[in-house]
């Protein structure tokens, strides 16, 4: 029988996926299970690049599943030395590097806990997830120990020099021991530094319903050079970008350090990367970065996920790289369940959906009573698991022909004189002006509608009376007189999460403390 990476079309998708069929793909059963053996030692010794690490200051590095291999081990040794027990927590505060991907594969390893950590906390994003995830250990770099260092008790080990000859002198080889059921990983959601999200608990057997989306969300497929620019401490970066596409052992590329566009443009020609998945950000920012033409790609599937797409962005994708952006949506806590099948020539990309639900997956569009909403109807977007339907806390519609599309959070909804408006369509209306780089939209109160629309701009243009009538005249032609924004004000950046999502609460919480 055929491995489901053998099977390209949304047809086949359909007839030949089965569940029990993912476990195929690896080493691995449902008796013993590492997300480390899966993801790096069976792939070792064939020669082959593992990641290639494209940093910011233009001084990339490339590691092979040999040395990973090697590295992993003698980290895992080191911890055992150290104490570590497992079950213990071991959290991870690094950037993309040698050293970031040498102990997270370690700790899984040696069957700790790996609590990847955003590099831009501060000390008070930093406490409150060491104070909920209580790890034995925290591993970090010299620019941080003044943050760990104040947060008392909890021990820590700066991954320097020193730490790479004490490993040097340990064991190449280490003997990986989990059941699918143990503890593997702790993510944080993306909330702001000063929130805690809670933390969502994977177990190794996590790796194996990954695939799903590995499949038919990024399309990944032997041979792939698959990029990923998010960061590992989210989702996206860790587990689509990082586990699924190395569990198939794929060559990885990953982003280290400030964000630029222009350098990834130019990453993505040198390592000649065929596949890649990013945020709607990531798009975004390189087209206005106006750079992209400087350079030859040499993509066969793009997708992207987080927040939808613009169609000026969406435009842009498609006319420099030769190929329709394909969306993949899902959450932390359900995963991914609405996907555009990258790869499959049988499956026409509908521009703005979120595409179609994963094989053997059922998701539909329910009204407050809990009844299926017709096409065309927004309404909660709901997933059948275990019998019973689960909410996401989106909401969308669905239309004739199958797909889905976004129509906000539940909270983002404005409803005005009685009219229920999304904040991504109207957003998505404001990037279509040429003069507006990005926009986020929220409900005021106001005392005849209830709620009105306001706009917050990011742009290059001065702002002007003029200015702000093209952008009403533009959402009132495209969408409908009464979905403009009543109020509009420009502003230097936007409020984004960790993850660059736009953070719109972040708005509503600054109107309501400016108009209480």
């Amino acid at each position: 029988m055929k491995s489901l990476t053998e099977y390209t079309s949304y047809a086949d998708a359909q007839t030949h996926f089965a569940p029990e069929r993912l476990w195929d793909l690896f080493d691995g059963d449902r008796t013993a299970f590492n997300i480390a053996h899966e993801c790096v030692d069976r792939h070792a010794g064939a020669g082959r690049d593992a990641v290639i690490v494209c940093r910011a200051d233009g001084v990339d590095e490339t590691i092979t599943f040999d040395e990973l291999s090697r590295d992993s081990a003698r980290f895992a040794h080191f911890l055992e030395g150290q104490g570590v027990q497992r079950g213990d927590r071991v959290a991870i505060m690094l950037e993309p590097s040698r050293a970031f991907y040498t102990a997270m594969f370690g700790v899984i390893k040696r069957g700790a806990i790996a609590v990847p950590l955003f590099t831009l906390f501060g000390p008070d994003g930093v406490r409150l997830r060491v104070g909920d995830c209580k790890p034995s250990l925290l591993i970090t770099n010299e620019e941080k120990r003044e943050v760990v260092a104040g947060l008392g008790t909890t021990p820590f080990e700066v991954f320097d020099d020193a730490l790479w000859r004490k490993l040097e002198a340990l064991p190449s080889t280490y003997t990986a021991r989990s059941q699918p059921d143990d503890l593997a990983v702790f993510q944080y959601t993306s909330g702001t530094t000063r929130e805690l999200p809670e933390a969502v608990k994977h177990t190794h057997k996590a790796l194996v319903t990954l695939m799903v989306a590995a499949l038919y969300g990024t399309g990944l497929r032997p041979g792939d050079r698959f990029m990923c620019p998010s960061s590992p401490a989210w989702g996206h970066g860790l587990w689509h970008g990082t586990l699924a596409p190395l569990a198939l052992g794929l060559t990885i590329g990953c982003y280290s350090g400030r964000f630029n566009p222009e350098r990834l443009l130019q990453a993505l020609s040198v390592h000649r990367f065929t596949n890649m998945s990013a945020a709607a950000t990531h798009y975004r920012m390189m087209k206005n970065c106006g750079k992209a033409g400087d350079h030859s790609y040499y993509f066969t599937k793009l997708s992207f996920t987080g927040e939808p797409i613009d169609d000026d962005t969406a435009n842009f994708v498609h006319e420099r790289f030769g190929l329709p952006v394909c969306s993949m949506y899902g959450t932390t806590e359900i995963g991914v369940v609405l996907v555009s099948y990258p790869g499959a020539s049988d499956f026409p990309v509908k521009r703005g959906s979120l595409g179609k639900a994963v094989p053997g997956m059922r998701v539909e569009v329910h009204d407050a009573q809990g009844n299926i909403c017709p096409p065309g109807t927004t309404g909660q977007l709901m997933v059948l698991r275990r019998g019973q339907w689960i909410p996401t806390k989106d909401l969308g519609r669905s239309d004739e022909d199958g797909y889905f599309f976004h129509g906000g959070r539940a909270d983002d909804v404005i409803i005005s004189a009685g009219w229920t408006m999304s904040a991504v369509e109207i957003e998505n209306v404001i990037l279509m002006h040429e003069d507006v780089l990005e926009a986020a939209v929220i409900g005021v109160p106001d005392e005849l509608r209830g709620q009105v629309v306001k706009a917050f701009v990011v742009s290059g243009r001065e702002r002007s009376d003029g200015f702000i009538e093209e952008v009403q005249n533009l959402v009132k032609t495209k969408l409908s007189q009464h979905e403009y924004p009543r109020h509009i004000v420009f502003v230097a950046e936007l409020p984004k999460t960790p993850a660059g999502k736009v953070h719109r609460k972040v708005l509503r919480d600054r109107e309501a403390v400016a108009c209480p």
